[in-house]
């Protein structure tokens, strides 16, 4: 099965960084993002990867492109003709479909768009700025369970804030830290989806969290995996931040 990742976005709410690459090559710690989400897949053995481009697209390939000597020690021979020696090869066994879906285009016109790459099988999908601990097998063996078309991943964030516990009278009696949202399940990414989806995307401008996924929730054919753990986001400055200290701290749950 083929994990697709969406990974074109302008990024304009974390510009700070997004105004000079692509989001997803963000680095937490000591790599991009996307490398980390790959990482989660590949440790279940998902290592067939699509992904979609569009901003700044280029770097991502270049990025791809000499992944592999940044994974290996090297020696560079101008002796002989500039030989080139790998040594250590230790990259991860992935297999990286580059796909160009256009610098404009919406999230469902670009799931549309590697429709010739995944071909009339399953697949996986997600954003490529969002991490979590998730089990993948589990997802997985849930979709397959209930025969519909498409699982979207259903996660409970925490709050922004603390909150403070109240009494009558307004008396404090304690803190909670972060707790979780208003009680409302959000769609976290994390997708698995049959090639019927494909049909519910009209073109480049289809959202795919509009009409594809409020078409296939109407007929149906939409399950949701509820989970509640780690699920984070990289949306903002903030959030990258967090990311970051969660993983110098040796707290990054989604690290496998």
């Amino acid at each position: 099965m083929k994990v697709v990742i969406l990974a074109g976005g302008y990024g304009t709410r974390i510009s700070e960084e997004s105004h000079l690459r692509p989001k997803p090559l963000i680095e937490i710690g000591d790599k991009p993002i996307i490398c980390h989400i790959m990482s989660i897949y590949s440790h279940y053995g998902y290592n067939d990867f699509v992904i979609c481009l569009g901003y700044k697209g280029f770097l991502i390939k270049e990025f791809f492109a000499h992944y592999f000597l940044y994974q290996s020690d090297v020696t560079f021979d101008f002796r002989n003709d500039n030989q080139m020696i790998i040594h250590n090869r230790c990259a991860e066994p992935w297999k990286v479909t580059l796909v160009d879906t256009g610098k404009d285009t919406m999230t469902g016109g670009r799931v549309k768009r590697i429709r010739p790459y995944v071909g009339d099988e399953p697949f996986l999908l997600t954003y490529g700025d969002g991490v979590s601990s998730i089990n993948i097998r589990e997802l997985v063996d849930f979709h397959c369970s209930h025969g519909k078309w498409a699982t979207v991943t259903a996660t409970q964030p925490a709050g922004r804030f603390g909150a403070l516990n109240l009494e009558e009278g307004n008396s404090v009696t304690g803190f909670q830290e972060k707790p979780k949202g208003d009680g409302g399940w959000v769609n976290a990414g994390f997708f698995v989806m049959e090639p019927q989806v494909f049909n519910y995307i009209e073109g480049d401008q289809t959202t795919f969290e509009k009409e594809p996924l409020e078409g296939l929730a109407r007929d149906g054919q939409l399950m949701a995996f509820k989970y509640p753990g780690f699920w984070q986001p990289m949306d903002t400055l903030r959030d990258k931040n967090y990311l970051e200290d969660l993983w110098k701290s040796g707290k990054a749950e989604w690290k496998k």
